[in-house]
């Protein structure tokens, strides 16, 4: 897999995704404010994967301040944090790497400045081994849902351009891949930044994977067919009921498969979790700009002053989800995660 996320001690070096999958171009984010735009305007995507990035943003800010004080360096990471935040509300890994840097702070809060910024940057640098980890234990767990000769059906990119790692959903097919397994796997474009199309597949031919490209209104035909085993997707954040929120589309996609009687797996690390919610409807979601939807194919595609919808995110109840797939163990109904959590999934 190539390395999409680089640290190099002096700035944070990203993959552009907006260029894939015709240029391979990569970013040097030396500021919190340039790794913001990076986050918001989708080089770097995925929610592991901007987690990992929001965390080296921070570590950004108060690395490049000259012989501050303690409390300079707070303000720093509390400012740096805040606009890191604002851009992508939804996903739970952002706020969570933002909470934990936070936290190491507060830890080492008395300590030599020079102290505080190294263990800042050790802080950002787990967040990304971790997640590199996390990929790695739930494609082995994730595997054991995968025949020889399946088809899986997936939407958007759970691979290894939206984490540290080898991804959560392709981290999964990945390793049935290599285990000998032989599987196919159908992709939707996902509209509006066609996401599946760009990258996804972009990714599984790399792995030499056999890949097939739909549109998101094929899904029902393709299940209808009998050319879907299973439907495996990421997650962005998952509330204490299970209920899961995804990229816009995922609900129909599992609604679909409950219809057709295939199963609908989620695969996502602990982090993505928001045991504070009981439920997914207080979860934020995210509206994108209009254009996104209007503008394609090099020029406008829809009349100019007509209503534009556009959220980048929606949920999929528990009840449609036949098991989670985390780094832990995999889940399965009735969802009470913190329950789960505490016995270690099944």
């Amino acid at each position: 897999m190539k390395e999409h996320i680089r640290w190099t001690g002096e700035c944070l070096e990203i993959l552009d995704q907006t260029q894939l999958p015709t240029e391979t171009i990569y970013m040097k984010l030396s500021t919190p404010e340039e790794t913001a735009e990076a986050i918001y305007n989708l080089r770097i995507r995925g929610a592991p994967a901007i987690g990992i990035a929001a965390a080296y943003g921070v570590f950004l800010g108060i690395k490049n301040l000259a012989s501050p004080t303690a409390s300079e360096l707070e303000l720093e990471l509390n400012r740096a944090s805040e606009l890191l935040l604002r851009t992508r509300p939804t996903a739970r890994n952002l706020s969570w790497a933002l909470e934990r840097m936070k936290m190491c702070f507060r830890n080492h809060a008395e300590e030599d400045v020079l102290i505080i910024k190294n263990v800042l940057e050790n802080e950002a640098i787990r967040i990304h081994e971790e997640d590199r980890d996390c990929c790695q234990r739930i494609g082995e767990f994730g595997a054991h849902l995968i025949k020889d000769g399946d088809t899986i059906l997936t939407h958007c990119n759970a691979g290894s351009l939206a984490t540290g790692g080898i991804g959560t959903a392709l981290g999964v097919i990945y390793t049935a891949h290599d285990q000998g397994k032989r599987v196919r796997v159908i992709v939707t474009e996902t509209r509006p930044l066609l996401q599946g199309a760009r990258l996804t597949t972009y990714e599984l031919k790399e792995a030499g994977i056999e890949v097939t490209l739909i549109c998101d209104t094929m899904v029902g035909r393709v299940m209808r067919k009998g050319w879907v085993d299973l439907c495996l997707v990421g997650a962005d954040r998952i509330a204490a009921n299970g209920d899961t929120v995804n990229k816009i589309g995922t609900y129909q996609v599992a609604l679909l498969a409950q219809y057709h009687h295939i199963p609908f797996y989620v695969a996502a690390p602990l982090s993505s979790l928001d045991l504070s919610l009981e439920d997914g409807s207080s979860i934020p979601i995210e509206e994108r700009p209009e254009e996104e939807i209007v503008s394609g194919l090099g020029r406008r595609i829809a009349p100019q002053d007509i209503k534009i919808y556009n959220p980048s995110f929606d949920i999929t109840p528990a009840e449609l989800i036949s098991a989670i797939i985390t780094e832990k163990g995999i889940i399965v109904p009735p969802y009470s995660l913190r329950s789960s959590l505490t016995s270690g999934g099944n």
